[in-house]
């Protein structure tokens, strides 16, 4: 099957949330430029030419760290999930803001230069073998590479093509693109003339993202030994596990054979899960081959109908059929054998942010 590019679909969400960002972002670079040189030596000016690089370069710094604490925010407090969900337009102008401060570096520094300026940016230092006097060009141009490639596959089409796992770990080299901004600015911009804020800052900015990936390193953990001790407990109770939650489509079931004779379907449908008797009260028909159409199941054999959280056929049809009781530890469905007296309601499990 082929994929196709589809353009970028707007809403009234992902507009308020780029139009808050853009915002921030002039004001930073507003305040930067104008507010900052206020308060700075007046027998030492800054050009205007290197506080712009500098502004560009310190926001797309501080853009990158923000993009690595949603994740482990999201994960800490749903209410940062919005954030994650419109992060990948984040990267996108961090990828601009970055191409913008290297833009002001060739400008400054090497327009007037014989040499092309790209040739002459990366062959004006190569000691390479020391740490003081490092090329830390070098690693800004790797970071903005990777800010660019992750940029540019940031669009569905490419999550498509490549597959989720593909796109995934492709993706995680954001990480790869930190750390060589890290070390681009400690080993540039903090080798100059001291400036007790912005080191601050940029320590600040990296504990606080190794901090958060460690809080949210231990929250799942302990997370995982708990669902490992609550899926023991049920199967020691009886409980058998069904399978994972991705195995089952969207309005659709996967059936469970219990014994012989005895089979479940467990349905996922508007969010849910319910699990009833495979067998039809009329003619013993597969209900696990039938439709769901607002919360009924359909006999595939002779359109016999059946609410999925009770088992009781809509009125006025009095057939009813036996309910089972679920439990979903993580992404494992779990289910209780024991079937309950038909046309007894069970509660539907909730399926949440596992989906």
């Amino acid at each position: 099957m082929s994929v196709q590019y589809t353009p970028v679909i707007w809403n009234r969400n992902k507009i308020f949330y780029d139009a808050v960002l853009l915002i921030a972002v002039a004001l930073y670079l507003y305040i930067f430029i104008r507010v900052g040189p206020m308060f700075e030596d007046v027998t030492k000016p800054i050009d205007g030419a290197i506080l712009r690089m500098r502004a560009f370069g310190s926001c797309a710094f501080l853009m990158l760290t923000v993009i690595l604490c949603i994740g482990p925010l999201a994960r800490l407090d749903r209410r940062f999930l919005p954030l994650l969900y419109n992060r990948r337009h984040f990267g996108v102008m961090t990828a601009g803001i970055a191409a913008v401060h290297a833009n002001y570096v060739l400008t400054w520094y090497f327009n007037f230069s014989p040499t092309d300026r790209y040739v002459a940016l990366l062959s004006s230092n190569t000691n390479y073998g020391q740490l003081l006097g490092f090329p830390f060009e070098a690693l800004g141009i790797a970071a903005l590479i990777v800010l660019f490639v992750l940029a540019a596959t940031s669009h569905d089409f490419w999550l498509s093509f490549l597959g989720a796992p593909i796109w995934k770990a492709l993706h995680m080299s954001i990480y790869a693109a930190y750390a060589f901004v890290v070390l681009h600015v400690a080993l540039g911009a903090l080798q100059g003339p001291a400036d007790p804020i912005f080191t601050s800052v940029v320590a600040a900015s990296v504990v606080l993202v190794c901090g958060l990936h460690f809080a949210t390193g231990r929250m799942e953990a302990r997370r995982e030994r708990g669902e490992q001790t609550a899926k023991a407990s049920l199967q020691e109770a009886g409980w058998v596990v069904a399978g994972e939650l991705e195995e089952i489509d969207d309005d659709c079931a996967k059936v469970v054979t219990l014994t012989e004779d005895e089979r479940v379907a467990i349905f996922k449908y508007d969010g849910k899960l319910s699990a009833i008797t495979n067998a039809c009260a009329h003619q013993n028909g597969p209900l696990g081959e039938g439709k769901v159409l607002w919360g009924c199941i359909t006999c595939p054999w002779h359109g016999y109908q059946y609410n999925l959280a009770d088992g009781r056929a809509p009125e006025p049809f009095t057939e009813k059929i036996s309910t089972y009781r679920l439990k979903l530890i993580g992404s494992t469905v779990l289910l209780d054998p024991n079937p309950q007296p038909p046309g007894t309601y069970v509660e539907p499990v909730e399926i949440g942010e596992a989906a």
